[in-house]
């Protein structure tokens, strides 16, 4: 995908489909469907939606999400999670964007399995941030070595985990964001792994990094950020370590939104927050967030989620 895509496409067929709490099946686009599309018979996005809430914590959080079909020229990419379990006797909200490229295979399987291994490490409750850490590491270990079934591409993600409604733990690899609504301002709590931010330890691991006109910078003229889960041909170079924030729920924590790229290309985290601040329903929440995007002209899958707190 050139300009502002994560990763330049080569030639290949690539089908994904939208996670819901539990599983949404593939979205699949028949030939003939693809021709009415094409004939401006059908609109030309597809989108997923849905809400839900905690059950179980005193501090009550509820949550939103909505995901649309881009419009550039490929099937949809985006996977999420978002659910409720109790593990240890604890309720956990469990939250994530998976903004796939060059394929859904490897967003698909963080999807299925990111969240369950952060969550098996034997010192998650006792250090959640180390846990979330080796989690990363060994999930993307675990991808690169079965690219031959998962694909060459890749993913980056945002995951949020809210501990009983108290605890927020935010981590993050590549360009999906998490934003929070702190005393109605916002305050971004994910890191933008960018090409030309890491230029230097890109470097050291002996890759390069591309500045053309017209176009973003690039890990060895290829991926547009500078961490994600798999992407082989360019394992040596990128980094799968996230960048991971605690937030204590208290009466300043309002919302939280995490979106992939396709929303934050084209508003600003400030232009997010005060667009929703006022909706009440995270689901409308998050659908008026993507609706704007589209209105923005942003062509990229674009995914939201937002969970809103003290309800």
């Amino acid at each position: 995908m050139i300009g502002g895509g994560k990763m330049e496409r080569q030639s290949f067929s690539p089908c994904c489909s939208s996670s819901t709490s539990s599983a949404t099946g593939q979205r699949r686009r028949s030939d003939f469907l693809n021709i009415f599309k094409g004939a401006g018979c059908l609109n030309s996005t597809s989108a997923d939606s849905g809400k839900g809430r905690s059950k179980f914590s005193t501090n009550k959080i509820k949550h939103g999400f909505h995901l649309v079909e881009g419009k550039s020229g490929h099937d949809m990419e985006d996977y999420h999670v978002a659910e409720y379990k109790c593990e240890n006797g604890h309720e956990l909200g469990l939250f994530a964007i998976f903004d796939g490229h060059l394929g859904d295979g490897v967003p698909s399987y963080l999807k299925d399995n990111l969240f369950k291994n952060i969550i098996s490490e034997p010192i998650f409750w006792e250090n959640p941030e180390e846990a979330i850490k080796k989690a990363y590491c060994s999930t993307n270990k675990y991808v690169l070595e079965n690219s031959k079934d998962l694909g060459p591409g890749g993913s980056t993600a945002v995951t949020a985990i809210v501990v009983d409604g108290k605890d927020l733990w935010i981590a993050n690899v590549g360009d999906s964001r998490a934003v929070v609504c702190e005393r109605g301002a916002a305050n971004q709590l994910s890191v933008d792994h960018e090409p030309h931010t890491e230029r230097q330890r890109i470097e050291n691991q002996g890759g390069f990094v591309t500045t053309f006109p017209g176009d973003v910078p690039r890990v060895n003229g290829q991926l547009a950020v500078a961490r994600a889960f798999g992407d082989q041909s360019l394992q040596a170079h990128l980094s799968s370590e996230p960048d991971i924030r605690h937030v204590p729920v208290n009466s300043t924590i309002e919302f939280v939104i995490l979106a992939s790229d396709g929303l934050w290309k084209v508003m600003k985290n400030e232009e997010a927050v005060n667009l929703v601040k006022s909706v009440k329903d995270p689901q409308v929440a998050a659908k008026r967030l993507t609706t704007e995007a589209l209105a923005r002209k942003s062509k990229d899958d674009i995914s939201c989620i937002v969970i809103r707190f003290q309800c």
